[in-house]
């Protein structure tokens, strides 16, 4: 188990549809839940990237292996919102591995 590792709490907010009232749906950012979880932190080349307008880099993150984290769903915490692009078991469920990335808009 990694559980020890999880030094950070993050917000799970996932896209859930909603009726408009008149037959159709739309849909809205959802609170699910809180987890813990270990962030990697990016390469120096991945910072260096990122300090420009509108650049993207990637994190690997390590959750507990019940989490309820899907592909689609936003990690947010520390001023930081990260969308999560696939969520791998492996084969001893022993944790969770997300692959997120955080979107930078420039100033």
């Amino acid at each position: 188990m990694v559980t020890h590792r999880l030094n950070r709490l993050l917000e799970v907010w996932r896209q859930v549809p909603i009726d408009d009232g008149i037959g159709g749906q739309s849909t809205q950012w959802t609170h699910i839940g809180t987890v813990r979880a270990q962030v990697s932190q990016p390469s120096a080349r991945e910072r260096v990237v990122a300090e420009q307008a509108g650049s993207r880099h990637d994190h690997i993150m390590h959750l507990a292996p019940r989490a309820d984290v899907r592909r689609g769903d936003q990690l947010r915490g520390d001023g930081q919102a990260l969308t999560v692009v696939s969520v791998l078991a492996p084969s001893r469920p022993v944790y969770l591995r997300a692959e997120c990335s955080l979107d930078q808009a420039g100033e």
